[in-house]
């Protein structure tokens, strides 16, 4: 109940203060990391880690800020808050006060983001970016789990992470310039400059004038389909990729079922409902082991020891048993 109280008493004031400090990165309109820093000291937002009494709340209080940064990494924030997500999370890793270092939770499904953020920041040449990222890698900072949150029972989220509109990643902004309003301001605006123009340039001079308004609204339809043709084939690189993991290699069995021969099977093959089909049935322990150790040669007969004496073995001791008892005789 206690560490209940001490995440609805954190969460507010620490998203403020990363919405703060990722608000003014933003003002700097750029992603370098020198400018980041140079925020960061101002602010000294390394002491968020003062507050805490016992190493238990210290623990959770770094787990609770790790969780709340860690979304500011991924969409829907823009390019710029991303990144400053990126330096925020590796800045709180750095300066962490308990020991071992609390690692960052990485949820499975939220990695190809993360790695689309760092392609996009090396195409762009920001080094800085991909710099700090493997800095976090190298120092094995991030944990990969199954979901972003320890789930407990009966456990649930008490305060939701709502985005920040200012933050977030206008992906129609094309679009929403390309307006019907603006349009009509645009098509009012050319229209009194052709009729100034054709005051001005006689008519035989051959001066062709181009309809702004239909350019404007092309280039806004051209870049819309490109950001359609980007998303789906971004959607079928990563589900040939599942397939291609699915169907492209042979899963090794269990020890007690090496030994049996198994088929790959290719999808379009006609089989992709049985992945692997058995071949023979396995040989017996006996034929194994003659196989590895060779077979053994027949057995040698042997003379079996019996705790019975044989006849001729009785006479044999009576008949020394009478002479040891004459010589007895004639000697007394």
């Amino acid at each position: 109940r206690r560490i209940e109280k001490l995440c609805e008493y954190y969460w507010a004031p620490f998203k403020s203060d990363c919405e703060e400090l990722l608000g003014r990165f933003q003002q700097t309109e750029s992603v370098r990391y020198e400018g980041f820093s140079a925020i960061w000291r101002e602010m000294d937002f390394s002491g968020v880690f003062f507050g805490t009494q016992s190493d238990h709340e210290k623990r959770y209080f770094t787990r609770l800020i790790f969780t709340i940064a860690y979304r500011y990494i991924l969409p829907p924030y823009s390019f710029q808050i991303r990144v400053g997500g990126l330096y925020m999370i590796y800045g709180l890793y750095n300066t962490q006060l308990i020991w071992p270092k609390e690692k960052i939770r990485i949820a499975l499904k939220d990695w190809y983001d993360v790695q689309k953020l760092i392609a996009d920041a090396k195409s762009c040449q920001h080094l800085d970016v991909v710099y700090i990222f493997k800095r976090l890698l190298s120092s094995k900072a991030f944990c990969f789990t199954a979901m972003p949150q320890k789930l407990t029972f009966e456990g649930r989220e008490r305060v939701q992470h709502n985005v920040n509109e200012e933050f977030r990643d206008h992906k129609n902004r094309v679009t929403e310039l390309a307006s019907i309003e603006m349009l009509e301001e645009i098509a009012n605006m050319h229209g009194h400059y052709e009729r100034l123009k054709k005051s001005s340039v006689p008519p035989s001079s051959g001066v062709t004038l181009l309809n702004l308004t239909y350019l404007v609204q092309k280039c806004a339809f051209e870049y819309q389909q490109w950001q359609d043709k980007i998303a789906s084939s971004s959607r079928a690189v990563m589900l040939a990729a599942i397939k291609s993991k699915s169907y492209g290699h042979v899963s090794k069995g269990t020890k007690s079922r090496r030994h049996r021969q198994v088929e790959m099977v290719t999808p379009g093959s006609g089989t992709d409902q049985a992945l692997f089909s058995q071949k023979r049935r396995p040989p017996s322990l006996r034929t194994r082991t003659w196989q590895n150790f060779g077979k053994p040669s027949e057995p040698e007969q042997t003379q079996e020891w019996l705790l019975s004496v044989m006849e001729e073995d009785k006479n044999a001791l009576k008949r020394k048993d009478i002479r040891r008892f004459k010589w007895r005789n004639n000697w007394l």
